[in-house]
């Protein structure tokens, strides 16, 4: 018979170290690279990192090492509020437009007017009540200004002191109090 031929024996050995141990060295290889070589931060912590950089050679930021964020955020500090006692407001507006030629001018000023108070509520019923005669009052205070006393916020505050006088006058002698703190202009039109 025919000898037969030795059967070979497969070496598992040499079989892994040909052909795992390349596997195997290029792995290691590709990790110690990107150890080496592959940033540990993401971009922005990069871009917070030369911002800071840059502030401290600029000499915008504290150099001290021992510093740590927390040090560099401003601390909050409460503050108590005064207790003080306020009064309530009260306002009244007059219901029509006042409209009146201006002093020496072809030109007239039509305004809407309210008023304020702090004192009760009788200052305002007053002067509802007496609406007619303020409303003579305040025209015949606007007729006396001309256009450049009117002119700017300086010469509408003083137009608005002196409607708040002539009405306080006019109140005292209907009402023996006048009581009106504050004239304001709801609307303010020169033509």
């Amino acid at each position: 018979m025919a000898e037969e031929a030795p059967k070979r024996k497969i070496n598992f050995t040499k079989i892994a170290m040909f052909g795992l141990g390349p596997v195997l060295l290029l792995g290691i290889g590709v990790g110690a690279g990107a150890f080496l070589f592959m940033p540990t931060q993401t971009p922005i912590e990069q871009v917070e990192e030369l911002i800071e950089k840059k502030l401290k050679q600029a000499g915008q930021l504290p150099s001290a090492d021992g510093l740590d964020e927390e040090n560099l955020e401003p601390q909050k500090v409460s503050k108590e509020t005064p207790v003080n006692e306020t009064f309530v407001t009260s306002y009244y507006t007059f219901a029509d437009n006042f409209t009146t030629n201006l002093n020496k001018s072809k030109q007239f000023l039509q305004v809407s007017v309210g008023v304020s108070t702090q004192y009760d509520e009788t200052v305002i019923e007053n002067v509802e009540k007496h609406q007619m005669a303020l409303r003579s009052e305040v025209l015949g205070v606007i007729g006396t200004y001309s256009v450049d006393d009117i002119d700017g916020k300086i010469g509408r505050d003083n137009l608005a002191n002196s409607i708040k006088d002539a009405i306080n006058v006019k109140l005292l002698d209907l009402e023996g109090f006048g009581g009106v703190e504050g004239v304001h202009f709801t609307s303010f039109v020169l033509q």
